[in-house]
Protein backbone atom coordinates (compact mmCIF):
# COMPACT_ATOMS: atom_id res chain seq x y z
CA UNK A 1 0.00 0.00 0.00
CA UNK A 2 1.55 3.36 -0.73
CA UNK A 3 1.65 6.02 1.90
CA UNK A 4 0.43 9.53 0.47
CA UNK A 5 2.80 11.97 0.90
CA UNK A 6 2.40 14.85 3.31
CA UNK A 7 3.23 17.70 2.39
CA UNK A 8 3.54 20.59 5.08
CA UNK A 9 0.22 22.92 5.31
CA UNK A 10 1.12 25.86 3.34
CA UNK A 11 1.65 23.49 0.26
CA UNK A 12 -1.57 21.92 0.81
CA UNK A 13 -4.33 23.07 -1.64
CA UNK A 14 -6.42 24.97 1.37
CA UNK A 15 -7.68 28.01 2.10
CA UNK A 16 -8.70 28.48 5.78
CA UNK A 17 -10.83 31.54 6.92
CA UNK A 18 -11.80 32.17 10.67
CA UNK A 19 -14.18 34.61 12.05
CA UNK A 20 -16.22 34.60 15.02
CA UNK A 21 -15.46 31.11 16.21
CA UNK A 22 -16.16 29.52 12.99
CA UNK A 23 -13.48 28.15 10.45
CA UNK A 24 -14.02 27.57 6.99
CA UNK A 25 -11.51 25.53 4.73
CA UNK A 26 -12.26 25.66 1.57
CA UNK A 27 -10.22 23.21 -0.20
CA UNK A 28 -10.53 23.03 -4.65
CA UNK A 29 -9.74 19.79 -6.17
CA UNK A 30 -8.84 17.97 -3.53
CA UNK A 31 -6.24 15.01 -3.65
CA UNK A 32 -4.75 12.26 -0.89
CA UNK A 33 -2.42 14.85 0.58
CA UNK A 34 -5.68 17.52 1.77
CA UNK A 35 -8.01 14.51 2.80
CA UNK A 36 -4.77 12.99 5.03
CA UNK A 37 -4.71 16.34 6.95
CA UNK A 38 -8.02 16.63 7.13
CA UNK A 39 -8.15 13.16 8.97
CA UNK A 40 -5.36 13.86 11.15
CA UNK A 41 -6.72 17.28 12.16
CA UNK A 42 -10.28 16.66 12.26
CA UNK A 43 -10.71 13.03 12.79
CA UNK A 44 -12.95 12.34 9.96
CA UNK A 45 -13.94 8.76 9.15
CA UNK A 46 -11.91 7.13 6.43
CA UNK A 47 -15.05 6.89 3.84
CA UNK A 48 -16.19 9.97 4.09
CA UNK A 49 -12.48 10.96 2.86
CA UNK A 50 -12.91 8.68 -0.18
CA UNK A 51 -16.23 10.22 -0.79
CA UNK A 52 -14.56 13.33 -1.06
CA UNK A 53 -12.14 11.64 -3.85
CA UNK A 54 -14.85 10.33 -5.65
CA UNK A 55 -17.14 11.38 -8.42
CA UNK A 56 -19.83 9.30 -8.25
CA UNK A 57 -21.37 9.40 -5.15
CA UNK A 58 -25.53 10.20 -4.25
CA UNK A 59 -26.12 12.76 -2.55
CA UNK A 60 -26.31 12.34 1.41
CA UNK A 61 -26.35 13.07 4.52
CA UNK A 62 -24.48 11.10 6.73
CA UNK A 63 -24.42 12.16 10.92
CA UNK A 64 -21.41 11.42 13.41
CA UNK A 65 -21.14 12.18 16.89
CA UNK A 66 -19.23 14.99 16.11
CA UNK A 67 -19.95 16.14 12.99
CA UNK A 68 -22.19 15.69 9.51
CA UNK A 69 -20.84 14.80 6.28
CA UNK A 70 -23.06 15.87 3.45
CA UNK A 71 -22.40 15.25 -0.18
CA UNK A 72 -24.46 17.40 -2.61
CA UNK A 73 -24.37 18.00 -6.37
CA UNK A 74 -25.66 20.67 -8.33
CA UNK A 75 -25.46 21.25 -12.33
CA UNK A 76 -22.13 23.08 -14.05
CA UNK A 77 -22.66 23.81 -18.01
CA UNK A 78 -19.91 22.70 -19.91
CA UNK A 79 -19.85 25.00 -23.12
CA UNK A 80 -17.74 22.36 -25.17
CA UNK A 81 -19.90 19.52 -24.72
CA UNK A 82 -23.02 21.34 -24.65
CA UNK A 83 -24.64 19.45 -21.55
CA UNK A 84 -25.29 20.16 -18.05
CA UNK A 85 -23.09 17.77 -16.01
CA UNK A 86 -23.07 17.26 -11.84
CA UNK A 87 -20.51 18.88 -9.70
CA UNK A 88 -20.13 17.61 -6.48
CA UNK A 89 -19.72 19.75 -2.98
CA UNK A 90 -18.23 17.67 -0.32
CA UNK A 91 -19.08 19.30 3.17
CA UNK A 92 -17.99 18.25 6.82
CA UNK A 93 -19.57 20.93 9.46
CA UNK A 94 -19.88 20.72 13.09
CA UNK A 95 -20.06 23.26 15.86
CA UNK A 96 -16.82 25.76 15.21
CA UNK A 97 -15.64 24.64 11.82
CA UNK A 98 -16.97 24.27 7.79
CA UNK A 99 -15.09 22.32 5.27
CA UNK A 100 -15.95 22.09 1.45
CA UNK A 101 -14.26 20.11 -0.90
CA UNK A 102 -15.10 20.54 -4.43
CA UNK A 103 -14.05 20.93 -8.45
CA UNK A 104 -13.55 24.92 -8.12
CA UNK A 105 -16.00 24.25 -11.24
CA UNK A 106 -19.31 26.02 -8.71
CA UNK A 107 -18.27 29.93 -9.06
CA UNK A 108 -20.95 30.65 -7.23
CA UNK A 109 -18.90 28.74 -4.09
CA UNK A 110 -15.94 30.36 -4.91
CA UNK A 111 -16.83 33.88 -5.48
CA UNK A 112 -18.76 33.65 -1.82
CA UNK A 113 -15.53 32.48 -0.40
CA UNK A 114 -13.61 35.02 -1.88
CA UNK A 115 -16.55 37.60 -0.74
CA UNK A 116 -16.12 36.21 3.04
CA UNK A 117 -12.33 36.96 2.44
CA UNK A 118 -11.90 40.85 1.30
CA UNK A 119 -15.30 42.35 3.40
CA UNK A 120 -15.64 42.43 6.71
CA UNK A 121 -19.18 43.14 6.46
CA UNK A 122 -19.76 39.90 4.56
CA UNK A 123 -17.73 37.80 7.00
CA UNK A 124 -20.33 39.40 10.00
CA UNK A 125 -23.29 38.31 7.96
CA UNK A 126 -22.70 35.14 7.06
CA UNK A 127 -20.16 33.89 10.22
CA UNK A 128 -22.26 35.42 13.28
CA UNK A 129 -24.80 32.88 13.05
CA UNK A 130 -22.88 29.64 13.48
CA UNK A 131 -21.59 26.99 10.37
CA UNK A 132 -25.38 25.98 10.07
CA UNK A 133 -26.02 29.25 8.58
CA UNK A 134 -22.90 29.68 6.56
CA UNK A 135 -23.99 25.93 5.06
CA UNK A 136 -27.38 27.61 4.41
CA UNK A 137 -25.52 30.51 2.68
CA UNK A 138 -23.13 28.60 0.32
CA UNK A 139 -26.47 26.12 -0.66
CA UNK A 140 -28.77 28.88 -1.47
CA UNK A 141 -26.63 30.43 -3.87
CA UNK A 142 -25.86 27.26 -5.58
CA UNK A 143 -29.06 26.18 -5.94
CA UNK A 144 -29.84 29.95 -7.29
CA UNK A 145 -27.08 29.34 -9.81
CA UNK A 146 -29.42 26.95 -11.08
CA UNK A 147 -32.38 29.55 -12.64
CA UNK A 148 -29.68 30.93 -14.75
CA UNK A 149 -28.83 27.59 -16.55
CA UNK A 150 -32.81 27.01 -16.42
CA UNK A 151 -33.27 30.23 -18.60
CA UNK A 152 -30.44 28.98 -21.51
CA UNK A 153 -32.66 26.18 -21.63
CA UNK A 154 -35.84 27.88 -22.43
CA UNK A 155 -33.81 30.23 -24.95
CA UNK A 156 -32.68 27.35 -26.67
CA UNK A 157 -35.75 26.32 -27.06
CA UNK A 158 -37.73 29.43 -27.94
CA UNK A 159 -34.77 29.27 -30.91
CA UNK A 160 -35.51 25.68 -31.67
CA UNK A 161 -39.03 26.16 -32.10
CA UNK A 162 -38.68 28.43 -34.53
CA UNK A 163 -36.09 26.19 -36.34
CA UNK A 164 -39.18 23.38 -36.73
CA UNK A 165 -41.42 25.48 -38.68
CA UNK A 166 -38.39 26.67 -40.96
CA UNK A 167 -38.30 24.71 -44.14
CA UNK A 168 -34.64 25.32 -44.39
CA UNK A 169 -33.66 24.69 -41.15
CA UNK A 170 -34.91 21.20 -40.42
CA UNK A 171 -31.72 19.43 -40.14
CA UNK A 172 -30.64 21.39 -37.77
CA UNK A 173 -33.88 21.56 -35.59
CA UNK A 174 -33.52 17.91 -34.83
CA UNK A 175 -30.11 18.55 -33.92
CA UNK A 176 -31.14 20.92 -31.37
CA UNK A 177 -33.97 18.79 -29.92
CA UNK A 178 -31.76 15.92 -29.74
CA UNK A 179 -29.11 18.23 -27.91
CA UNK A 180 -31.84 19.74 -25.63
CA UNK A 181 -33.33 16.85 -24.62
CA UNK A 182 -29.96 15.39 -23.60
CA UNK A 183 -29.13 18.67 -21.80
CA UNK A 184 -32.79 17.97 -19.78
CA UNK A 185 -32.42 14.66 -18.83
CA UNK A 186 -28.90 15.14 -17.04
CA UNK A 187 -29.98 18.29 -15.47
CA UNK A 188 -33.30 16.04 -14.17
CA UNK A 189 -30.69 13.64 -12.53
CA UNK A 190 -29.21 16.26 -10.68
CA UNK A 191 -31.97 17.62 -9.30
CA UNK A 192 -34.37 14.69 -8.19
CA UNK A 193 -32.24 13.15 -5.52
CA UNK A 194 -30.92 16.79 -4.05
CA UNK A 195 -34.74 17.53 -3.60
CA UNK A 196 -35.05 14.90 -0.81
CA UNK A 197 -31.38 15.80 0.74
CA UNK A 198 -31.68 19.46 0.77
CA UNK A 199 -35.76 18.85 2.36
CA UNK A 200 -34.13 17.15 5.04
CA UNK A 201 -31.09 19.35 5.66
CA UNK A 202 -31.84 21.86 7.75
CA UNK A 203 -33.28 19.32 10.79
CA UNK A 204 -29.90 17.27 10.57
CA UNK A 205 -27.74 21.14 10.90
CA UNK A 206 -30.30 23.02 13.39
CA UNK A 207 -27.68 22.36 16.50
CA UNK A 208 -25.01 24.46 14.68
CA UNK A 209 -27.01 27.34 14.60
CA UNK A 210 -27.48 30.17 16.64
CA UNK A 211 -31.31 30.72 15.04
CA UNK A 212 -34.22 29.22 13.62
CA UNK A 213 -33.42 28.33 9.87
CA UNK A 214 -36.47 26.17 8.88
CA UNK A 215 -37.84 29.44 6.81
CA UNK A 216 -34.69 30.04 4.98
CA UNK A 217 -34.22 26.28 4.13
CA UNK A 218 -38.18 26.35 3.25
CA UNK A 219 -37.29 29.11 1.05
CA UNK A 220 -34.40 27.20 -0.48
CA UNK A 221 -36.87 24.16 -1.20
CA UNK A 222 -39.11 26.44 -2.85
CA UNK A 223 -36.48 27.15 -5.30
CA UNK A 224 -35.39 23.66 -5.79
CA UNK A 225 -39.45 22.77 -6.10
CA UNK A 226 -39.55 25.54 -8.88
CA UNK A 227 -36.68 23.96 -10.63
CA UNK A 228 -37.95 21.18 -10.80
CA UNK A 229 -41.15 22.24 -12.34
CA UNK A 230 -39.46 24.46 -14.74
CA UNK A 231 -37.59 21.48 -16.05
CA UNK A 232 -40.57 18.81 -15.95
CA UNK A 233 -42.49 21.82 -18.36
CA UNK A 234 -39.65 22.53 -20.45
CA UNK A 235 -39.53 17.85 -21.08
CA UNK A 236 -43.32 18.26 -21.88
CA UNK A 237 -42.42 21.15 -24.85
CA UNK A 238 -39.49 19.51 -25.83
CA UNK A 239 -40.91 16.45 -26.38
CA UNK A 240 -43.78 18.20 -28.34
CA UNK A 241 -41.51 20.14 -30.46
CA UNK A 242 -39.94 16.64 -30.97
CA UNK A 243 -43.23 15.08 -32.20
CA UNK A 244 -43.93 18.41 -34.20
CA UNK A 245 -41.19 18.06 -36.17
CA UNK A 246 -41.62 14.41 -36.97
CA UNK A 247 -45.16 15.70 -38.16
CA UNK A 248 -44.33 18.20 -40.40
CA UNK A 249 -41.39 16.36 -41.62
CA UNK A 250 -43.96 13.20 -42.79
CA UNK A 251 -45.59 16.08 -44.25
CA UNK A 252 -43.09 17.71 -46.43
CA UNK A 253 -42.25 13.64 -47.81
CA UNK A 254 -45.90 13.20 -48.46
CA UNK A 255 -45.94 16.62 -50.86
CA UNK A 256 -42.92 15.60 -52.11
CA UNK A 257 -43.79 11.90 -52.90
CA UNK A 258 -47.39 13.45 -54.33
CA UNK A 259 -45.70 15.50 -56.51
CA UNK A 260 -43.43 13.21 -57.89
CA UNK A 261 -46.12 11.01 -57.95
CA UNK A 262 -47.78 12.89 -60.42
CA UNK A 263 -44.97 14.06 -62.48
CA UNK A 264 -44.27 10.02 -62.95
CA UNK A 265 -48.08 9.08 -63.84
CA UNK A 266 -48.06 11.95 -66.46
CA UNK A 267 -44.91 10.67 -67.85
CA UNK A 268 -45.74 7.32 -67.86
CA UNK A 269 -49.24 8.22 -70.33
CA UNK A 270 -46.77 10.25 -72.76
CA UNK A 271 -44.40 7.36 -72.97
CA UNK A 272 -47.53 5.26 -73.90
CA UNK A 273 -48.13 7.83 -76.88
CA UNK A 274 -44.59 8.50 -77.59
CA UNK A 275 -44.59 4.51 -77.62
CA UNK A 276 -47.55 3.96 -80.29
CA UNK A 277 -44.99 5.75 -82.89
CA UNK A 278 -42.39 4.52 -82.24
CA UNK A 279 -43.42 1.21 -83.40
CA UNK A 280 -42.78 -0.52 -87.13
CA UNK A 281 -46.40 -0.54 -88.11
CA UNK A 282 -48.00 1.91 -90.10
CA UNK A 283 -50.64 4.39 -87.77
CA UNK A 284 -52.92 6.91 -89.04
CA UNK A 285 -51.26 10.20 -89.92
CA UNK A 286 -48.04 9.02 -89.13
CA UNK A 287 -46.42 10.49 -92.67
CA UNK A 288 -47.85 13.20 -92.93
CA UNK A 289 -46.00 16.38 -92.02
CA UNK A 290 -47.93 17.90 -89.09
CA UNK A 291 -47.84 14.37 -87.20
CA UNK A 292 -45.45 15.85 -84.57
CA UNK A 293 -48.03 18.94 -83.82
CA UNK A 294 -51.09 16.31 -83.52
CA UNK A 295 -49.23 14.68 -81.36
CA UNK A 296 -47.65 17.32 -78.95
CA UNK A 297 -51.16 19.05 -79.20
CA UNK A 298 -52.67 15.78 -78.01
CA UNK A 299 -50.11 14.95 -75.06
CA UNK A 300 -50.43 18.51 -73.76
CA UNK A 301 -54.40 17.81 -74.04
CA UNK A 302 -53.99 14.89 -72.00
CA UNK A 303 -51.41 16.19 -69.57
CA UNK A 304 -53.62 19.16 -68.89
CA UNK A 305 -56.37 16.95 -68.43
CA UNK A 306 -54.55 14.95 -65.83
CA UNK A 307 -53.99 18.09 -64.03
CA UNK A 308 -57.17 18.76 -63.89
CA UNK A 309 -58.51 15.40 -62.56
CA UNK A 310 -56.04 15.35 -59.41
CA UNK A 311 -57.18 18.69 -58.75
CA UNK A 312 -60.80 17.95 -58.93
CA UNK A 313 -60.01 14.90 -56.43
CA UNK A 314 -58.09 17.14 -54.07
CA UNK A 315 -54.85 14.48 -54.70
CA UNK A 316 -53.00 18.22 -55.33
Amino acid sequence: MTVPEVKPYDQLNIEELAWNGVTWLNIEKAGEAETTYLGERYGFHPLDLDDCLSRIQRPKIDAYPGYIFIVLHFPAYRKERRITSPSQVAIFISDDFLVTLHNGDLKPLTKFFRECQIADESREENFSQGSAYLVYRIVDRLVDYCLPIINKIAEAIEVTEDDVFADHAVPRAIEEISMIRRDLISFRRIIWPMRAVIGSLETKIRKFSKMDLSVYFDDTVDHIDKIWDGLDEYKEVIEGLHDTHDSLASNRVNNMLRVLTTLATIGAVMTVIASFYGMNVMLPGERGPLTWVFLFVGMLVVMIGMLYYFRRKRWL
